[in-house]
């Protein structure tokens, strides 16, 4: 738990909540917090032992500590760019979500719908910008016109997102992008329904959860609708059969098509009946307000087995 991003402290929420929340009769929980200072595991007493990170073990008096598998419980940096992904194939470690291609296609917004646009799945009108790039204010209207969402490309929890309505908020909206990441989106704005599907590996199938419909307080579902309780998250959503249908079959379909494992949860907004993919979340919080448990618990799916069919997959 933790991470390098902004979205550090969700990430320490949610690991707390795992490591309270594992069967204790099955497993030996430990918490090891990553930051860019440092890799430590953290005993009872919130004391910390330095991770080796040539084979991610901790030393100790009575012996050195070795794990069987790591949950992931890091949103944004390291833990779902593909970075920790990558570390624990090489030191040969399973853990609990996507492999380290997935992790780092699905945590790049642009890539992503570029991949899965070339499989029918549909998605908003977009812009790109790159740090250095001009800033062609009236070539990015023309193409994506008002208002419209400027997001960091590669950033979490909606930080780093503005919704535009005149020209000339776009530049404050672009530095504020900026602040995350060095690729920005800019999309054209959907008016419509926006829901987030669950879609997870469970019992060795692709599972889809019941469909959360998300109704802001706010303009759009921002950080402070997130977490500041600005938002009602309706689960199951109130839609229509062929929009439940539909939804369902294309986020099973990009979870498919992308070769994913562990869990993911997958943004939308309906345009009519049809749903076009925002983003694609592989590392999704799991905190007892967030979004997937919620989805888990309708299911009839509480969080100690959500959290056990996890490292069960993970060791298959």
């Amino acid at each position: 738990m933790g991470g390098h991003s902004s979205e550090s402290d969700i990430s320490l929420k949610s690991g707390e909540v795992v490591y309270q929340y594992l069967d204790r009769s099955k497993f030996n929980g430990y918490r090891i917090l990553i930051t860019k200072e440092k890799w430590v595991c953290l005993d009872e007493n919130e004391e910390e032992h330095p991770v080796d990170r040539n084979n991610f073990s901790v030393p100790q008096p009575s012996g050195t500590l070795h794990f069987d598998c790591v949950f992931n419980a890091i949103h944004g940096s390291p833990g779902e760019d593909g970075l920790l992904q990558a570390y624990f194939e090489l030191v040969g470690i399973p853990q609990t979500s996507c492999d380290h291609y997935q992790s780092a296609l699905t945590f790049n917004k642009r890539d992503l719908l570029s991949v899965l646009g070339h499989y029918g799945i549909k998605s908003a009108t977009s812009y790109y910008l790159n740090w250095g790039d001009a800033v062609d204010e009236q070539a990015i209207i023309a193409k994506v016109g008002l208002p419209c969402f400027v997001k960091a490309n590669k950033a979490g929890s909606s930080f780093g997102i503005s919704k535009v309505y005149l020209k000339e908020e776009l530049k404050p909206a672009i530095e504020n992008a900026y602040k995350e990441d060095d690729e920005i989106i800019i999309e054209s704005f959907l008016d419509g329904t926006e829901v987030s599907v669950g879609v997870i590996t469970y019992r060795g199938e692709t599972k889809v959860l019941p469909i959360t419909e998300i109704v802001s307080e706010n303009d759009f579902f921002d950080y402070e609708a997130k977490y500041k309780g600005k938002s009602r998250e309706i689960t199951p959503a109130k839609l229509s059969a062929q929009q439940e249908r539909k939804v369902s079959e294309v986020a099973k379909r990009a979870y498919d098509i992308l070769k994913m494992k562990g869990y993911s949860r997958s943004e939308f907004i309906f345009v009519g009946d049809e749903p076009y993919m925002l983003e694609m979340n592989t590392t999704p919080g799991l905190t007892i307000e967030s979004i997937l448990p919620e989805q888990a618990k309708v299911a009839g799916i509480g969080l100690a087995e959500l959290f056990e069919s996890a490292i069960v997959e993970a060791l298959r």
